[in-house]
């Protein structure tokens, strides 16, 4: 079993539980909160199959089975380190995009009941701190799993995903929020702080 193999994958597979506690705790916290509008199309329903399993179960069948142990490769001593300095604040981000959008908070495109436009907390800076965490977080697992596949299932699926569904996001928030968002926009950067804003 590779999760006895190194303290690493203990290191993982803790961030991990954290992880996915996190996005279950918000998921609970609104499920019963009504919809006024949906996007969740075959493209939608595609991309969230490929991202949830390729972030489930390759690092599940890494840890617990042999299967993927042919995709393995050698790490420099320091790189592990690397991973988990990155996992702690991509762990805090992702709490803290949650937290600050509340009940406005979807997993998919969708608009909520007397949905809100969140412009403070760390959304004050970037749109989409979410997406940033979840990259962060797909940039330690592949520094703390030494495997081809299980090391960066999550980066690259997810970056697919950010590439095509943030545009269309984008769109639907103006279509609801109108010059407000369009303002937002121009204040802003999607993953990084804007250094100076739009006029």
């Amino acid at each position: 079993m590779n999760l006895l193999k190194s303290p690493w994958h203990v290191v993982f597979l803790l961030g991990f539980l954290a992880y996915l506690g996190i996005r279950g705790a918000y998921a609970r916290r609104t499920r019963n909160i009504e919809k006024v509008h949906r996007q969740v199309d075959r493209q939608e329903k595609i991309l969230l199959l490929v991202v949830i399993s390729s972030t489930m179960l390759p690092p599940l069948l890494y840890l617990f089975t042999p299967l993927l142990s042919f995709a393995d490769y050698r790490l420099p001593v320091f790189v592990p380190w690397c991973g988990a300095a990155i996992m702690l604040p991509a762990l805090w981000l992702f709490w803290r995009s949650h937290a600050d959008l509340g009940p406005n908070w979807s997993a998919t495109l969708e608009v909520r009941k007397d949905h809100q436009l969140v412009t403070h907390g760390v959304y004050r800076r970037i749109r989409h701190p979410m997406y940033a965490a979840i990259i962060l977080w797909g940039l330690a697992q592949g520094l703390l799993l030494s495997n081809w596949l299980a090391g960066w299932s999550t980066l690259v699926p997810f970056l697919v995903m950010y590439v095509l569904r943030t545009p269309r996001e984008e769109r639907m928030m103006c279509e609801f929020f109108g010059d407000a968002y369009r303002d937002y926009m121009g204040q802003t950067g999607r993953l990084l702080p804007r250094l100076f804003g739009r006029r």
